[in-house]
Order: structure tokens, then C-alpha cells, then sequence
């Protein structure tokens, strides 16, 4: 009897989600914003030059002297560590509970690219895997009420020639790398083995970069106003966090893999009102990769996104494609998004490998001037040749778009499901135009159901509800 109650609630709260209506949905989305645990903190105030820190030196490095302004301002009970105006040039960085670390106009912090500098390796996730790897730029474990604020500048010094050619391959004595049998395949075959966390442990040679800012297992941050640019990596990764605000920062990061913010495992986020330019993904939502996702079993959810502005990037929201821990209740409203290397507007995109289930996910008033490939992409076979156990297929369900204008792009609606698993359904376009669509259209492949357009327009012309069919359709008008 227990089970069978337990059974009908779970079907009722699964009913009722896809039962909202879009004014439904984003007053969930304001009563989650309401809920986060907001930063508070003593005013105090600790300047790093107090502790030793000279700005404008490129010869001397300032993270001793600034982990020790925070340190001292945490055993004081918190308070603000001030980095004043100037160029300070520093290795990695520490925060800790109840410090809120504060860039004035005019300062910059910016990293060593020396890799020695950030071994011993620190517990964090490396695209979705658990492991022991290089010291973030800014890191926090286990950290309360923490922020990074003001209007400086942190600058990891990213280039071609200095982080960015460090691609997880094998190196060579000339210092690059080959792909093959490198830190990123060694790193994914431990994973794939089970093999425990305390035995993933990276060094400089395997060449996996660090994130510029990740915080692990934190609860109430706050990162605004900052400027972050030149990231090695991922620029902000919160991972397992609960109450996080990410306001008002700029981000501008056009190396490989430099996603703008990826919150993995998190609940109740709030990005709003940041900009994003980055070489990758802008906002990609994550929950693991494959078997350590579904080990932890901890999906992100309640993440509300609004007041942005996506430029270049390989899609401006993204859910996954580490996302084996599954995701629920994403709220986006009232972007723009537009650049020739904007790929897509909505993005999902998963495998077989990963699993999970991806639902409720809620998109309005989105202003695109033009993206490269779609407005909206459903990828569940992502990274087909990856060698893994293909025996988790994902869901992807309860997915709404409203009131997306979008003036120039090569689909639609692309969707790719699975050959086997009929697992896309229940999405919604209602009262969008699509305009300059360059295939005329929508391509969907593979299995779906349940793909409905109301009210949409792709090149003036009304788009009919899209049926499937065996072989999946290239639907047109």
C-alpha cells in the first residue's frame, strides 16, 4: 500500500509539472530565487597589500599573501578581502567560509600559466569524472557564505601558447602533445573501470587544465560584477553548491573548452544579467559523466536564468552532455543571444552512455539576431563513438518555448534521437517566429513523439504539428 501511494504521488507531481503553464512556471521560477540563501557578511575589511601583496611586479607572485588576507579575515569570523587597483600577479587561490574576496575598479589578478604552480592536485570533477587535478585559479571545498565580487578583472592568462594547447594528450618532448593515450583517455579508463577516486590522481603531464573558478560543495555564493577572461578551462564551475547567485558578471573566454558557466549537481541558482563570449558552450547545466553521474545520483535543479546576453559559444543554454545525474526545473527568460558563432539558442544533448532524465525546462522571451545552426537542438547521441556502456538511454521530456524570435539560422527545430528508445517527447513551441531559416524548416531523425507547434512561423509560413515516422522526417511546412 505504501509503495502504490508513494507511486501515485510521483505520477501526480510528474503530471502537475507538465501541466504548467508558462505563467505557472516562472512563478515557481521567482519562489526559488526568493529561497536562496543570500551571502551576508561582517563588515570588516582586509587588504592584500597589508599582507605582503605589490601590485605591477610580474616577478613576484601574491597568492601567499593573498590566501593569508583570507585566512586571517575567516578566523576573524569574515568579512571583505579588498584587492585594490593595480595588476597583481598571483598562482591559485583559496577561499574560505564567510570571506567575500572583492576586486575594486581598476584591479586585476592575473594567474601564472606555470603548471607547477597548481600541483599538489585538489578533489574536483574534470568534464563530469571525479578526480584529484590541478588547484582551480580560485578554488573553495566545503566553503559557507563565500563570494567574488567588485569591478575588477581576473585574467588566467589563456592563450595559445599558454594553457589552451594543453588538451589532455600525451606530451612530447617538445613540450605539445599528441592525442593519443593522453591524460584525458587515462582519466576516463579509470572512470570506466570503477576505479576509487583517491587512484585519479592527475599531475602536470596529463595535461587536463584546471577550471578558473570552481567551488566544490559550497552553500550560499555570491559571484558578481567581476570581469573573467582568459580561462584555461570551464571559467566558473560550482559543483554540488546549493544557493548560488552568479550577477552581473562579464565573461570573455574564446579558448577551446572555455565554457562560461557549467553549475554541476547544483540547486537553486539564479544567473542573471551576464555576458558571454566564450570558445564553448555560455551557461552549460551538468550532473556527472556516465557512471560517476549516476554513482553520486545528484541531478542539478530549480536553475533560473534571466537578463543575459549570449554571443559567441557552441549553444547559449545548454543542458549537458555531462548529465548522467539527470536535470529538472530550468526557467529561462528575457535574453539576447546573437552572433554568426552562436551555434544554437537551446541546446540538450546527451547519449546512451550517460542516462539520466532531463525535464521541465521552461524558455520566453528570447530576442536572437542570428545563430548558426539551430534554435533549438535535441542531441541524444552526442559523442557517438565515445567507448563506454551504452545501456543507460536518457529521456528528454516536458520541454517549453515561448515567444523566441529568431531572425537568422540554418534550422528550426533539429532534433537527433535514438534508433531504439522512443525518448524525446512532450515538447512545446508556441508563438515563435523563425525567420531566414536556411533549410526552410526542421530535421528531426530518429525516435520522437509528441512535438508540437502552436502559433509557430519559420519564414512567414505556419509550421503544422510534427508527426514521426519510422525513419524520422525532414519536416518542411
Amino acid at each position: 500500500m505504501k509503495k502504490t501511494f508513494i507511486l501515485l504521488s510521483m505520477l501526480m507531481a510528474v503530471c502537475t509539472a507538465f501541466a504548467q503553464t508558462m505563467e505557472e512556471a516562472f512563478k515557481q521560477a521567482d519562489q526559488i530565487v526568493q529561497n536562496i540563501k543570500k551571502t551576508q557578511f561582517p563588515d570588516r575589511t582586509f587588504r592584500i597589500t597589508d599582507f605582503g601583496a605589490v601590485a605591477g611586479n610580474q616577478e613576484k607572485l601574491n597568492h601567499e599573501a593573498i590566501n593569508l588576507a583570507i585566512l586571517a579575515c575567516n578566523q576573524a569570523g569574515g568579512g571583505t578581502v579588498i584587492v585594490p587597483a593595480g595588476d597583481f600577479y598571483t598562482g591559485p587561490i583559496t577561499l574560505k567560509s564567510n570571506v567575500n574576496l572583492h576586486l575594486e575598479e581598476g584591479a586585476t589578478l592575473k594567474f601564472t600559466t606555470d603548471p607547477e604552480y597548481y600541483f599538489p592536485a585538489v578533489i574536483t570533477r574534470w568534464e563530469g569524472i571525479d578526480c584529484y587535478n590541478a588547484h582551480p585559479l580560485i578554488y573553495a571545498y566545503g566553503e559557507t557564505n563565500i563570494a567574488l565580487t567588485g569591478k575588477g578583472t581576473v585574467d588566467g592568462q589563456g592563450s595559445p601558447d599558454d594553457w589552451w594547447f594543453m588538451k589532455g594528450g600525451k606530451w612530447t618532448k617538445e613540450g605539445r602533445r599528441t592525442q593519443l593515450m593522453g591524460g584525458r583517455d587515462r582519466l576516463f579508463g579509470l572512470a570506466e573501470t570503477f576505479a576509487p577516486i583517491d587512484q585519479r590522481v592527475m599531475t602536470p603531464e596529463d595535461a587536463l587544465r584546471p577550471q578558473l573558478v570552481n567551488f566544490y560543495r559550497c552553500n550560499s555564493v555570491l559571484i558578481e560584477g567581476v570581469t573573467l577572461k582568459n580561462s584555461p578551462f570551464w571559467v566558473i564551475h560550482p559543483l554540488f553548491c546549493q544557493n548560488l547567485i552568479v550577477r552581473g558578471v562579464t565573461i570573455d573566454g574564446l579558448g577551446p573548452n572555455n565554457d562560461g558557466c557549467d553549475p554541476e549537481s547544483c540547486k537553486n541558482v539564479l544567473i542573471e544579467n551576464c555576458s558571454f563570449n566564450t570558445g564553448d558552450d555560455c551557461i552549460a547545466i551538468k550532473s556527472g559523466r556516465n557512471a560517476d553521474g549516476r554513482r553520486w545520483g545528484t541531478p542539478s535543479e530549480n536553475i533560473v536564468v534571466r537578463g543575459c546576453r549570449m554571443q559567441n559559444g557552441h549553444g547559449g543554454v545548454v543542458i549537458g552532455s555531462e548529465i548522467s545525474g539527470g536535470y529538472r526545473n530550468l526557467y529561462v527568460e528575457n535574453c539576447v543571444m546573437n552572433s554568426p558563432q552562436l551555434d544554437r539558442v537551446v541546446r540538450i544533448k546527451t547519449s546512451n552512455c550517460r542516462g539520466g532524465l532531463i525535464e521541465n525546462i521552461f524558455v520566453r522571451n528570447i530576442n536572437v539576431g542570428v545563430c548558426n545552426e539551430a534554435v533549438m537542438r535535441i542531441n541524444l547521441q552526442y559523442e557517438y563513438k565515445e567507448k563506454c556502456d551504452r545501456s543507460f538511454p536518457p529521456v528528454v521530456r516536458n520541454v517549453n518555448l515561448e515567444n523566441i524570435v529568431c531572425n537568422k539560422s540554418k534550422f528550426g527545430i533539429l532534433v537527433n534521437g535514438l534508433d531504439d528508445d522512443n525518448n524525446i517527447y512532450d515538447i512545446n513551441v508556441t508563438n515563435c517566429i523563425f525567420n531566414n531559416v536556411q533549410s526552410n524548416g526542421n530535421k528531426l531523425t530518429g525516435k520522437y513523439h509528441d512535438i508540437n507547434c502552436k502559433n509557430l512561423l519559420i519564414n512567414g509560413r505556419p509550421v503544422k504539428k510534427i508527426e514521426s515516422d519510422a525513419e524520422g522526417d525532414f519536416e518542411i511546412f
